[in-house]
Formats: structure tokens, C-alpha cells, sequence
């Protein structure tokens, strides 16, 4: 199944993938899809719909990632997203947290299939756009095998077409949320076989991908790739996306095209009361690599949170980029 938009994605993480970062990431890739952080079914249809799903039109295509358990809860919510303009909405039965546990959704849904079913089921029947899913490869004793199989296959019923799929089990006891990012081994073939399993679903490999010419591998095998840790950690890596995965000539914007083209997008955040560094945090890593990276992410880190801080202190840290004097081999080659 072809459908260029899922061949590149940045996925969905939580306290980082906000509107601010992705405003951010689309000024480097335009064709690249991207995520909001996951927001569950109840805090969307009870609390500040404005604050949680208010987005610049300029990130799409962008999806909302919702959380929940609850077929009508999540229809509704996915009703309120769409009405607010989101290209996907998409369903997280992945999360290894102890909120997603807590509340009764996350990877723990993966050990009851029938009821993803009915909420993708739901989601879809009021929503005019695509719904999907993305889950784990497995959950603490399940086979990784025959239950993902009968996992995809009995959401597939629900009429959902595209599952992204975290390439690592989920062990929901005794590993933290972040031990379960690093620590389960990662199966990108188990992830290729469901593929291969499933030729008319599209498939989208998820985890440990820290390279582009990871992500053409990937492609190789699946319909696309979805980058998480390394896309925010080092988001220049984005700059050569449409390139490289979307055959776009377009020449990319330099670093410091980049921050010249965030200015007026702060600027007008900060009118609406928003603070610098909210903004900033999101850009630290875009000098990574680069000689004065250090002295770059160090003036945004102790003047962004000052109180009035405004775009000067941005267009300044473009100066901090050269290697200080006295930096040596350390600096520049970090």
C-alpha cells in the first residue's frame, strides 16, 4: 500500500513533540509527518481544548495521537480533533508508562485485541480521515509471533489500514517507561514479516532509528519509517529528509536560516503569552555536530527563561555558534 505521507514520520513523544517543536520541524522537512505528543480521550472532551489541540497550519500534515480505552471516549475526542483540522487520528496501544497502566490503555491493550477493535472501530465511524494504530511487537510473556499476528489481524477488521509498530516488546512489569525504550531487544525483522504477513496493510516500523540511511533500509521492507529520539535530538537530521526519502531537490534551509525563519513564529507566541524558552528547549540540538554547539545551547539555556526574554536572544546564540577561543579539539568536534 503506497501513501507517500507515511514514508517519513517523527513520532509522537511526550513533553517534546508540542506545537512548538513541531513548527520547528516543519521549517527543516516538508513532507515529513508529524505527531502531537499522546493526549488522552478524557483530558480533550473535559479540559482546554485551545491549549491541547490548537496547532499552526503550517505543521501539516500533523496527526493527533490520542490515549484511551473507551470506544465512545475515544470517538469523541477523535470528533473534536478533526473539527480541529488533524490529517490522522491515531491510537496508542504502545505505551509502557505507568499512566497508560493506571488509566487502562497503553501496551497493556495489546493482551485485548477485540477491544482495540471496537475503539478503532468507533474512532473510525466519526471521523472523515484516517485512523490508526501503533503498538508494540509484544507484551511481557506474549509470543512475538502468532499474538502480534492476531493482533494486527483482528484490528485489521475494524477497517484500519495503517499500524505502526514500536519494533521492542513492552514489559509492564519491572522495566520503567524509559527502560522499555532501551532495554527489550530491538526486532526490526519480526516488524518486515508482519509486512510480508500482511501485504495490504501498511505497515510503519517504529524504534532505535538514528539514521536516514537507516530509514532507506527500513523502506526497503516496510511502507515507512517513524523517527523519534534521534529526530529531537538532533533535529538537522530532518534537513535532508525531503531529499533523501522524498526525492524534493528543494535546497534546505542552513541552521541559521532555520532560527532566521522561527523568529516571527516567536515572535507572535510570545504576544499570546508564551515564554522563550518554552520554544527554545526544542531547538538545542540543531548545532549538534557543529564547532561552538556547546556555547550555542548554553546562551539559550541561561537567558531563554529570563523573564521578557524575546527573539533577540535567538538571532544572538546564531553569534555563539563559532568556536570560542581556547575551545580546542573537544568543542569543535563535538
Amino acid at each position: 500500500m503506497q501513501d507517500q505521507s507515511y514514508t517519513f514520520s517523527v513520532a509522537p513523544m511526550m513533553e517534546w513533540t508540542d506545537r512548538h517543536c513541531r513548527y520547528f520541524h516543519r521549517i527543516l522537512t516538508r513532507h515529513t509527518l508529524l505527531y502531537t505528543e499522546m493526549i488522552t480521550s478524557g483530558a480533550i472532551i473535559h479540559g482546554d481544548r485551545a491549549r491541547l489541540l490548537g496547532f499552526d497550519p503550517v505543521e501539516r500534515p500533523v496527526a493527533l495521537q490520542l490515549g484511551g480505552a473507551e470506544p465512545d471516549e475515544l470517538a469523541e475526542a477523535g470528533q473534536i480533533g478533526a473539527a480541529f483540522g488533524y490529517d490522522e487520528i491515531n491510537l496508542k496501544v504502545g505505551c509502557p508508562s505507568d499512566r497508560g497502566k493506571s488509566g487502562g490503555f497503553g501496551a497493556g491493550l495489546m493482551a485485548e485485541p477485540a477491544l482495540v477493535a471496537r475503539c478503532l472501530h468507533a474512532m473510525q465511524d466519526a471521523v472523515d480521515r484516517p485512523v490508526t494504530v501503533k503498538c508494540r511487537i509484544g507484551i511481557d510473556d506474549q509470543d512475538t509471533g502468532a499474538d502480534l499476528d492476531r493482533f494486527v489481524e483482528t484490528v485489521a477488521t475494524a477497517g484500519t489500514t495503517t499500524v505502526i509498530v514500536h519494533a521492542r516488546k513492552a514489559w509492564l512489569e519491572g522495566l520503567s517507561a524509559k527502560q522499555n525504550r532501551e532495554i527489550p531487544p530491538l526486532d526490526y525483522d519480526r516488524v518486515y514479516r508482519l509486512k510480508d504477513t500482511f501485504p495490504d496493510l501498511r505497515i510503519v516500523v517504529n524504534g532505535g532509528v538514528a539514521s536516514l540511511a537507516a530509514a532507506a533500509e527500513h523502506i526497503a521492507h516496510v511502507d515507512g519509517v517513524m523517527m523519534g529520539r534521534s529526530a529531537y535530538h538532533q533535529p538537522y537530521l530532518l534537513a535532508d529528509v525531503d531529499r533523501l526519502i522524498f526525492n524534493d531537490p528543494t535546497e534546505p534551509p542552513t541552521r541559521a536560516e532555520t532560527i532566521q525563519r522561527l523568529v516571527p513564529y516567536v515572535e507572535r507566541a510570545l504576544v499570546h503569552g508564551t515564554r522563550l524558552n518554552q520554544i527554545t528547549r526544542h531547538i538545542l540540538g540543531l548545532y549538534h555536530g557543529q564547532p561552538g554547539a556547546r556555547a550555542f545551547r548554553r546562551h539559550l539555556s541561561e537567558n531563554a527563561w529570563r523573564p521578557g526574554a524575546g527573539t533577540a536572544i535567538l538571532t544572538d546564540a546564531i553569534a555563539h555558534i563559532q568556536s570560542p577561543p581556547g575551545a580546542g579539539l573537544s568543542e569543535a568536534a563535538e
